[in-house]
């Protein structure tokens, strides 16, 4: 379920009379009806069969395209499942999130999410183990607890006007700058058998490197331009006045609040949209950046080109392409919010 790069005009719009849908529990012995969307593509499922257990109340589908799931989440919704298992990595998450949308609306059901890609950011906020099974997660809809986490919702600027028809995705780790950079190198440490905090310790160990001993002209340290407006009133961003001002060197988004490898980007903020944003600092300031991310930076960040901050939405205009997770999306003028509040069954 991807492509080389995002394509908005691919989106699924959806239809407002596809949102009403009924979903009922039956009497409290009864099984839940469950739905699965099943990623054949994911990492982990690689060659495996997905075992359903053959129950009649567990419906799977299987799309094997993304233009294909809307139709399969449409199937599911009108047979009022009371739990969505997303059965993929961060990318399946996206794209069921994207896709669901205009079908589900803000009325979800429980979502459940086993980690079989190649990252799962995701399941690690969520607390959900590697090993977690289907049944595992059916039986913790009764008997398990729910986070509730709401994802970001990136829409392109030109498409969000009166009377438009949006075409936004869903996702939960947004990046630019050398962040773009940096998931392209991490595709090269997934090749060498590094997966998820692995992966993310591997790469980021290569990024410092590259910055504490590049010129700003080197990819890692120059980022990419960009401009970002915060709040309702579209209010620039502070810069620290280090390097160019209109470049950032990186720029990183989440709603989640705990980050795969323990890392802690956003210092003390942990719930809403949050956002770290680094303009081209200097190399005394990027040997700090492993304490920063353990939450142990010095009081004057901000000063030092690190600005680590809370907003309801922002909207960032960038000539490079930006990573939502993990895939790479055009250059261009967009604004990311909130979705709606999801239910994510847990352990």
């Amino acid at each position: 379920m991807a492509t080389p790069i995002y394509e908005f005009a691919q989106t699924s719009r959806g239809d407002a009379s596809d949102r009403s849908r009924t979903r009922r529990r039956g009497a409290s012995d009864e099984p839940p009806v469950v739905g699965v969307i099943y990623n054949p593509r994911s990492h982990r499922n690689l060659g495996a069969d997905f075992d359903c257990g053959l129950s009649p109340h567990v419906h799977i589908a299987q799309p094997g395209a993304r233009a294909q799931l809307p139709a399969a989440l449409a199937e599911l919704a009108e047979r009022g499942i009371d739990l969505l298992v997303i059965n993929g990595g961060d990318g399946t998450v996206r794209d069921v999130l994207t896709c669901g949308r205009p079908i589900f609306g803000d009325d979800w059901p429980a979502i459940a999410v086993l980690p079989k890609g190649k990252t799962n950011a995701l399941t690690v906020d969520l607390g959900i183990p590697d090993d977690w099974t289907l049944q595992d997660a059916i039986n913790a809809l009764d008997d398990g607890g729910r986070v509730r986490r709401r994802p970001l919702e990136v829409m392109p600027l030109d498409d969000s006007g009166p009377g438009s028809s949006p075409a936004g995705v869903s996702g939960f780790i947004l990046g630019a700058g050398a962040f773009t950079t940096a998931t392209r190198a991490g595709q090269g440490a997934h090749k060498l058998g590094a997966f998820n905090s692995l992966a993310v310790a591997v790469t980021g160990l290569w990024a410092l490197t590259q910055s504490l001993f590049a010129g700003r002209a080197n990819h890692w340290r120059r980022g990419a331009r960009m401009r970002i407006g915060l709040g309702a009133g579209d209010v620039p961003m502070a810069h620290s006045g280090r390097g160019d001002p209109d470049m950032r060197q990186v720029l990183f988004a989440s709603t989640l609040e705990r980050m795969p490898a323990g890392i802690r980007p956003f210092g003390v903020l942990r719930s809403g949209l949050k956002l770290v944003a680094l303009d081209q600092i200097s190399r005394r300031t990027t040997a700090l950046i492993p304490l920063v991310l353990l939450g142990r930076g010095p009081k004057n960040l901000r000063e030092r080109g690190i600005h680590q901050l809370a907003a309801s939405h922002f909207t960032l205009s960038i000539d490079d392409q930006f990573i939502l997770d993990g895939e790479a999306f055009p250059a261009g003028d967009y604004r990311v919010g909130l979705g709606p509040e999801l239910a994510f069954v847990s352990p």
